[in-house]
């Protein structure tokens, strides 16, 4: 009798057993895309595929991915892959050979290139939350943004090697003229040849065709656009975007 109850335990223990891995393989047939979207690989995953252009028009940063982003931003590694690049900027400047005729020129955008909105979005869930216009032209009004160090330094360099520096920002310039500048020179920002600003003429354009207009008119002036940098992929595609380009990591939105 008891080797009859311990054989129904075991078969009962099979039986169980078969049926817990057929609904695993039914389950991650059924639902494989969405567990992977919770492996935590998944938000290293899509942050490469923002930083290399191939998801592109997405709103908000995933859910899941919220507390990524932020470790991303604030726990350093961030400030790492900014550096990294700077530094290869840096020594391709030091391989440029500027002429005296004052026309070698390089191209920066300003936010979240040249000034830091970190702080604003950390309040928007870096990302987490849809882009509020309002409250980012109450935030961008007050001038408080930060200078990103590494970019403050290049700044410097690229004047003292003899560089005209344009700064295009696709801020309204109605509205934001006089906040962004002061916002610069406030950070230490002086001297660049000129800050470029989206004038009514352009607005409603995307980033693309209003940054390659205001890149044409520089080479219609006779300006040799040997760098460009952005922290958006439309800070560097269209036309005339120079020499060469370097694109700054930015997670936390997407500017067509």
């Amino acid at each position: 009798m008891k080797n009859q109850r311990e054989t129904l335990v075991f078969f009962l223990l099979f039986v169980l057993l078969k049926m817990v891995m057929c609904i695993k393989i039914y389950n991650h047939s059924r639902y494989g895309d969405r567990l992977a979207e919770l492996s935590p690989s998944y938000c290293l995953s899509w942050r490469l595929a923002v930083e290399t252009d191939n998801i592109q028009g997405w709103r908000t940063v995933p859910i899941q991915c919220l507390h990524d982003i932020e470790v991303y931003m604030l726990g350093g590694q961030y400030a790492s892959d900014v550096s990294l690049i700077v530094d290869h900027i840096s020594n391709y400047v030091d391989e440029i050979v500027v002429s005296n005729d004052g026309f070698d020129a390089w191209v920066l955008d300003v936010d979240d290139t040249c000034l830091s909105n970190i702080f604003y979005y950390q309040g928007k869930r870096f990302g987490g939350d849809p882009y509020d216009p309002q409250a980012f032209k109450e935030w961008a009004s007050r001038g408080v943004s930060r200078a990103i160090p590494q970019m403050f330094q290049l700044f410097h360099k690229l004047l003292q090697r003899g560089f005209k520096v344009f700064l295009i920002t696709g801020r309204d310039e109605t509205t934001f003229e006089q906040p962004t500048l002061h916002n610069l020179h406030f950070q230490g920002f002086f001297g660049f040849e000129r800050l470029i600003l989206r004038s009514e003429a352009y607005k409603g354009q995307s980033g693309i065709v209003y940054k390659s207009e205001m890149r044409r008119k520089l080479v219609e002036e006779g300006y040799r656009i040997w760098g460009n940098v952005g922290d958006q992929w439309s800070d560097l595609h269209g036309q005339f975007v120079g020499n060469r380009t370097f694109k700054l990591p930015n997670p936390m939105y997407f500017v067509p």
